[in-house]
């Protein structure tokens, strides 16, 4: 039963004493360690009552709630793999994951049913009936498959990346311990949904780790739901991806009480995106905590490099978080030396299985050592802070010379009026140089009643060229309410090289 991580999470709450104590916080009920793993527990009981048998796999669409918690946990009891998915996905993007994973169950709210022929589909509330017994947690290897999260799809269609029962402590060790210090004081409020890797480990398993809490918040998120939710749970931690954090920020600059709502935070974590330092200055200004960046993926199941409360650097990663390590290396698989970018590979204990049912996709990927292949490109300093130079699928050729987008986004950034800004290959128009090389444009978002005028977007060009090569300078700045996104919440940049979202 070791290996079986509902059980193991149940018998720590007995053990520490944690069953009493809450758990997770949903609008105005709570819900203590105890009563989420005895309702997970009846929840597996119906689940077998369905056919799930341990291998099998039981798909969830479900939003952040008890009901997505009772059946990721009864899941993991019966030895079954849970296959998550978010609730607000495309009927094709469900189609995809439904025939990607072969479910013996789903478990939906009742509005998606249709979505998933052919499959046994209960809900949440199917899942709290009285079952007829309730079946002992399945002895399990520690290597057992446990989950199955989605890539966001950006290059490909979305892989399933296979984690086992052992994972989520791995990764809680590094980030919830090792860079954020939590216990059993803290309540917990992630952006980030929980069917996603960064809210699956802060919202369900860090809290159940070591006594803590967690608010479960069904909602996208919006500046005035989650101003009502920190003002009603008053977090301790925050977590989110950058453009929700600007979006905050610009709020509190026209009168929103953002300062307020969040007075109870002693650190927020940032991640899914790079986090501009002029950003992270202003979120420091407003939240009054220190703002943390890091760098996770779905592969690696949550973060891996990242600041922490008590060592970081303004515009650095952080640093690599035990029990990882990391090797930066040059085209030729060999080490990058000192302070030079190359490639960044990881290796440790939550590193995925593979990609379901694709054994060349994974082979590119994962080597027989162990070793990742992230797609970033970073170097380490003599003090063992990682930096951060965009992804490598993201360069570009500019004057036969490969750059960094996130070189000029930051100079962008530091602009007073700029809340984002992303650099990319232009779309028609003749944006494209002679010789198929990339002709680069600027999206910008600026804060909130700034506005968009052809001289800002003149100033935001001389700032550029003040202080890079011509050839690094955007043709043009285009303004934008909002950037396009993943589900995830990262930048959907192929969508700005098609030119879909101008305007």
């Amino acid at each position: 039963m070791e290996g079986n991580l509902a059980a193991a999470l149940a018998r720590r709450a007995d053990t520490y004493g944690w069953r009493d104590r809450p758990l997770f916080y949903a609008g105005d009920a709570s819900y203590s360690h105890g009563e989420v793993h005895d309702a997970a527990a009846r929840a597996a009981g119906v689940l077998h009552a369905a056919g799930v048998r341990p291998g099998h796999r039981v798909l969830i669409a479900l939003p952040d709630s008890p009901g997505f918690v009772s059946a990721l946990l009864a899941a993991f009891r019966l030895g079954a793999v849970a296959v998550l998915t978010g609730p607000e996905q495309t009927p094709a993007e469900h189609a995809h994951v439904l025939a990607d994973s072969s479910p013996q169950a789903v478990v939906c709210g009742a509005a998606l049913a249709e979505r998933f022929p052919s499959v046994h589909v209960l809900t949440a509330e199917d899942l709290t009936d009285e079952p007829v017994g309730v079946p002992d947690p399945v002895p399990l290897s520690s290597n057992t498959p446990a989950y199955v999260q989605y890539t966001s799809g950006t290059t490909g269609p979305p892989k399933g990346a296979v984690h086992r029962h052992t994972d989520p402590e791995a990764y809680f060790r590094a980030l919830a311990i090792g860079a954020l210090g939590v216990g059993p004081g803290d309540v917990i409020f992630s952006l980030s949904k929980a069917c996603y890797p960064y809210g699956l480990g802060a919202s369900i398993f860090f809290p159940m780790f070591c006594g803590a809490s967690a608010v479960l918040w069904p909602e996208a998120p919006n500046v005035p739901g989650v101003l009502e939710q920190a003002l009603r749970h008053r977090p301790t931690l925050l977590l989110t991806v950058p453009t929700v954090y600007a979006r905050l920020v610009s709020a509190e600059s026209i009168g929103e009480p953002v300062r307020e709502a969040f007075s109870s935070l002693r650190a927020a974590a940032s991640a899914g995106e790079p986090l501009l330092p002029s950003l992270a200055d202003r979120i420091e200004d407003v939240f009054g905590c220190p703002v943390l960046d890091g760098l996770g993926s779905t592969e690696v199941g949550h973060t891996f490099i990242s600041n922490t409360v008590t060592r970081r650097r303004r515009g650095a990663l952080g640093v690599v978080l035990e029990p990882f390590e990391i090797e930066v290396r040059v085209e030729n698989g060999q080490a990058a030396g000192p302070a030079n970018p190359g490639a960044l590979y990881v290796r440790g204990p939550s590193v995925m299985l593979e990609y379901l049912g694709r054994p060349e996709q994974t082979a590119e990927v994962l080597d027989a050592s162990g070793w990742l292949r992230t797609g970033d490109l970073v170097h380490v300093d003599g003090d063992g802070f990682v930096h951060h130079h965009g992804r490598i699928r993201d360069q570009l050729t500019v004057s036969g010379e490969r750059i960094s987008p996130l070189e000029v986004e930051r100079i962008l950034g530091q602009h007073p009026l700029v809340v984002e800004a992303v650099v990319a290959p232009g779309a028609g128009g003749g944006a494209a140089r002679a010789g198929g090389e990339a002709a680069l444009r600027a999206f910008v978002v600026l804060a909130e009643g700034a506005a968009p005028t052809p001289e800002l977007a003149d100033e935001l060009l001389e700032r550029v060229r003040e202080r890079l090569p011509e050839y690094k300078v955007p043709r043009s700045v285009t303004f934008m309410a909002e950037l396009p996104r993943t589900r995830a919440g990262k930048i959907h940049r192929t969508a700005l090289h098609s030119g879909r979202p101008a305007g």
